[in-house]
């Protein structure tokens, strides 16, 4: 980021401006807004021109002088065609499963319950700062309560990568870590859904802006629809892509380097496809990581794993720090920024006051039904950590071309810059004054995850994990000690033969485990003996009788 800051400086006042010939740009009156395209008919033939933003009048010579900055200025959709979905695929492809899952239930209650919170919130108290900036005159255009819903969704999508990888460093508390890492991911989706529902609200009558019951409804089934059909088709590209690795005719496993290819193909062609059926590729993308570790990664050649795992990991870092980079370079290149002190105070008020009524009330109602409570000081570090990052720059930058999302997009870029430096930069110190416990082994609660574990996940677990895993993957129990035993020819035929060896691998180390048990027992039951039978027993009580209720 900073980086970004020093070059934007560079290209914005270091570059000396080229001349400038033409003539003054023709005018003309548009009852509407700027068409997206334009065809102009010279000399009888069609030329097409697309839509680039609009460009400040005041500015409009020195745009045209300065070449340089016109090339480094990028397409919006840049950022969610090619750098976002990297990030998202990485973000499930490395979800640390055992902790996600065993907190799957609070981290859908943060990301869907408490996104939708946070950006009404957001949104109507922005919508009355807009009123406070019309009373002073400090509004110069239209900005609507619509408006103020986009902002409140755009602004809502968290993004602590700073504070997960000062998490990640130090080994912080699993659950804390798995809290904010599953939030961030889920809200990501959430936002760009939520976001492009609110696009899609249209009232009827003559005032566009205004609630509407029948077009508030509207927006919520599309917001189910997008939602539910990038979830199933990122889910199936999952499985499809799991079966191709699974069946031994396809013989990838013997080619690395093709099967790590077309596990790169497949992971990015749920993005194209999600798009072009009208649904959102990022959501798409996200499932079909997380379906992809899942299943896939267990049956993928040992090269291959560590292949797909480097590849989606040098990415997601390039593709982040380019979009880090390129938000300093913004600040200084984006020719239409408005600073509005009134509205930016009022955002930063506004984030703040939208992530607490996210955190403590749900983080209240939540502790109701949970065996494994979230703390007091796990809140206040759920309630720090919200930093806004690359996702809510992309989806601010996706539309410039009003007053209004021109001046969100310079809001959108301040809160992230300063969440990322102060919030980011204080983490540790945080993590120490809030008492979170810090270099906790991964390990060393790992019975405790089924239990722990809300009673739908148990079910879905089991059924995971006697029949899916079994006809997806080569691990996991075979089906013919899973399925009744009428369906026996078919289990037969859906077991792999690695399944056999894992499953009697499992069993030799189960077995080699109880007996290491037992005879640990055996001999502390003949020492146990050796004391009674030469009088060193206590307090009348045989230590047979110790061992016998110890082991019981």
């Amino acid at each position: 980021m900073i980086y970004g800051l020093l070059v934007g400086v560079i290209l914005r006042y270091g570059i000396p401006a080229t001349s400038y010939h033409n003539k003054t740009p023709p005018s003309c009156s548009l009852k509407e807004g700027p068409a997206s395209t334009l065809l102009l008919n010279v000399s009888g033939k069609f030329f097409e021109y697309t839509l680039k933003g609009e460009i400040n009048s005041r500015e409009i010579h020195n745009v045209e002088q300065n070449d340089m900055l016109r090339k480094v200025t990028f397409d919006p959709e840049v950022f969610f065609n090619i750098l976002l979905p990297p990030i998202i695929f990485h973000a499930g492809y490395s979800l640390k499963k055992r902790h996600f899952f065993r907190n799957l239930g609070s981290i859908i209650t943060y990301a869907f319950l408490g996104t939708a919170i946070s950006c009404f919130v957001i949104g109507n108290l922005m919508y009355g700062v807009v009123k406070l900036m019309q009373v002073v005159g400090q509004l110069t255009d239209k900005f609507y309560y619509t408006d103020c819903l986009f902002f409140g969704a755009v602004i809502s999508a968290t993004d602590p990568v700073t504070v997960l990888a000062i998490f990640n460093e130090l080994h912080a508390d699993g659950d804390l870590y798995a809290l904010l890492f599953g939030e961030s991911v889920m809200n990501d989706a959430v936002a760009i859904v939520l976001s492009s529902s609110i696009v899609a609200y249209q009232p009827s009558g003559t005032n566009t802006h205004m609630f509407d019951a029948s077009a508030f409804f509207k927006s919520v089934g599309v917001f189910l629809g997008i939602f539910s059909g990038s979830f199933v088709m990122g889910a199936a590209t999952g499985v499809v892509t799991a079966l191709i690795s699974f069946f031994d005719f396809t013989k990838l496993h013997c080619f690395p380097l093709l099967e790590t290819a077309l596990f790169f193909l497949m992971s990015w062609s749920t993005f194209l496809l999600a798009e072009a059926c009208g649904f959102t590729g990022v959501v798409a993308v996200l499932f079909c990581g997380i379906t992809q570790a899942h299943y896939t990664y267990n049956n993928l050649s040992e090269e291959s794993t560590k292949r797909t795992k480097q590849l989606f990991e040098v990415l997601h870092f390039l593709a982040e720090n380019f979009i880090f980079s390129y938000m300093g370079l913004a600040l200084f290149t984006f020719q239409n920024h408005i600073f509005s002190p009134i509205f930016i105070i009022g955002a930063f008020i506004a984030i703040f006051i939208g992530r607490a009524f996210n955190i403590y009330p749900l983080s209240f109602l939540l502790n109701l039904g949970r065996r494994h409570k979230i703390k007091g000081n796990f809140q206040h570090m759920m309630m720090f950590a919200g930093l806004r990052g690359a996702m809510a720059f992309a989806l601010a930058i996706r539309d410039t071309a009003t007053y209004a999302r021109q001046m969100m997009f310079t809001t959108t870029l301040l809160i992230v810059f300063f969440t990322v430096w102060v919030f980011g930069g204080g983490t540790t110190a945080m993590l120490s004054w809030l008492h979170i416990r810090v270099g906790v082994d991964p390990d060393q609660d790992l019975h405790k995850t089924k239990q722990e574990s809300a009673w739908l996940f148990r079910l879905w677990y089991t059924f995971d994990h006697n029949y899916l895993k079994p006809i997806l993957t080569h691990s996991g129990p075979p089906l013919t000690s899973t399925l009744p035993s009428y369906c026996g020819p078919l289990a037969s035929c859906l077991t792999s033969p690695q399944a056999y060896e894992v499953s009697v691998h499992t069993h030799f180390q189960n077995s080699k485990h109880g007996a290491n048990e037992h005879t640990l027992y055996l001999v502390c039951l003949i020492f146990y003996i050796f004391l009674f039978t030469f009088g060193q027993s206590h307090a009348g009580c045989s230590p047979v009788s110790i061992l016998y209720v110890k082991l019981s």
